[in-house]
């Protein structure tokens, strides 16, 4: 029986309960009146039940679907602005247990080269992406408690943080391993990680097991109950996602919903971010063998109902996506990309794409400084702020501060000073006239006069060599 504050997975992501929304949504995807009545209730930007936004998500009025569009528009600007978030992935090791079927570090696949970074070379990376531009990392790596333990995950972190070169410093790190314990959790906290990031992949149990026939994360129970344990041991910034391609969408749509309902009933705050990406060729993994890809359209949708559902998440799409394709989904809802991404072990330190230890074929291929640009030119502010995390506006703080919409107080500001930053120290001359450009163009946008009185003061000590300042 479903049971959004019970602590089993199979209560919370109800199968029963999924099939009735499904039901419920098939039932009224047509019904102007009932999508009128969700849609109003979505203006009060307060999100929707897991069963309201299936509504919206399986809708067939093209006039409605495109008030769905143009409402998750709105709901970006009220609670993110122009701002985007910028981060890069950092692949620590690719040995793993698992014999996830989707995946190309499945542990029998026998071509590809396993990789385990040492701390030597964590360092080299870590300088490369510091020389990019980059402050924020999603650390990644597969599940072998011998080659990858909590121990070196920890020792990497530190290492992450210990670095500091040029003007560079990685400020934030995200975690992205599997599931684990309610004292490695605490272990992961106390090293001062940012977000603890975990994929379902997907929330239909008997899937679910399909896909993963082998290895510990086989257990859909102890993988789906992960976020609950992570915020036992003192972390309270989550992210959620899950991978689509793999089971029918609306089904994936609708749990990851009542995953994120389920956090905020039990633990009073709901996913930090949601991410969205779709299943890509990689080695040993021909995506075409899953019946359940989704068209850019259809992806276009999910991102704008998730904005809709969970107004306060940030929500993100990765370099597994195209430039088009994140062009186009940028304003219905995302507020984090990455850029310059490498998804191989080592990969930031080649001077070519190294193909023997990628996870997932990356599909924009820019540097990180086309990127930059790129999103300049289209009036958005490249984001490189970590302030949150640092000033301790973290879980039910931020999610206080995003759902009132007072975050961007401090966001607009914060995201101005580390576009400064970077264009000082790393952008192409393009890019950086482009940038001052921008920054003077949002000053205004800075609505406290005080505020915007000590930002000046502050990009003007960034101009002559000062580092992180922050709201």
């Amino acid at each position: 029986m479903y049971d959004v504050k019970s602590m089993k997975a199979q209560e919370f992501i109800d199968d029963g309960e999924i099939r009735e929304t499904l039901t419920y949504a098939d039932a009224h995807k047509n019904d102007a009146a009932e999508i009128d009545r969700i849609l109003q209730r979505a203006r009060e930007r307060k999100g929707l039940s897991h069963r309201d936004a299936s509504v919206l998500l399986a809708c067939e009025i093209p006039e409605k679907n495109r008030e769905i569009e143009q409402l998750a528009e709105q709901i970006k600007k009220d609670f993110y602005g122009n701002r985007i978030v910028m981060f890069a992935p950092l692949y620590l090791s690719n040995y793993c247990i698992n014999g996830c079927v989707y995946c190309p570090y499945h542990g029998k696949n026998k071509h590809i080269t396993r990789k385990k970074l040492t701390q030597d070379e964590i360092r080299r990376e870590v300088i490369a992406l510091q020389d990019m531009g980059h402050k924020r990392l999603a650390i990644e790596a597969g599940e072998d408690p011998v080659n990858n333990p909590i121990e070196y995950i920890l020792e990497s972190i530190e290492t992450i943080y210990s670095i500091k070169h040029k003007n560079g410093a990685i400020r934030r790190v995200n975690v992205n391993i599997a599931a684990t314990t309610v004292e490695n959790y605490r272990k992961l906290r106390d090293a001062g990680i940012g977000t603890y990031i975990l994929f379902q992949e997907t929330y239909h149990k008997e899937s679910y097991e399909k896909l993963h026939p082998t290895g510990p994360k086989h257990d859909y129970a102890y993988h789906t109950e992960a976020m609950d344990r992570a915020m036992e041991g003192g972390i309270d910034d989550v992210g959620l996602g899950v991978l689509f391609g793999l089971e029918l969408y609306r089904y994936e749509f609708a749990g990851i919903l009542m995953h994120a309902e389920h956090l905020e009933a039990v633990h009073g705050v709901g996913p930090h971010t949601i991410s969205v990406p779709r299943i890509c060729p990689a080695d040993d993994i021909d995506p075409t063998a899953f019946d359940n890809s989704i068209s850019d359209d259809i992806f276009a949708k999910i991102v704008a109902c998730i904005r809709i559902a969970v107004p306060y998440t940030g929500m993100i799409v990765s370099t597994r996506e195209s430039q088009r394709t994140r062009e186009r989904v940028l304003h219905l809802g995302i507020s984090q990309i990455s850029g310059g991404s490498r998804t191989s072990v080592g990969g930031y330190c080649e001077t070519v794409r190294p193909e023997d230890t990628v996870q997932f074929d990356v599909s924009d291929q820019r540097t990180l400084d086309e990127v930059v640009h790129w999103l300049m030119d289209m009036d958005y502010i490249p984001s490189f702020c970590t302030a949150c995390y640092r000033e301790g506006r973290t879980g039910d703080r931020f999610m206080e501060l995003c759902k009132s919409k007072q975050i961007q107080n401090c966001c607009l500001p914060n995201a101005l000073m580390t576009l400064k930053e970077y264009l000082m120290d790393y952008a192409s001359p393009e890019t950086r006239a482009a940038g001052e450009r921008l920054i003077a163009a949002n000053m205004e946008d800075v609505s406290n006069p005080k505020a915007r009185e000590t930002l000046s003061g502050w990009l003007d000590k960034i101009s002559q060599g000062e580092r992180d300042f922050r709201f």
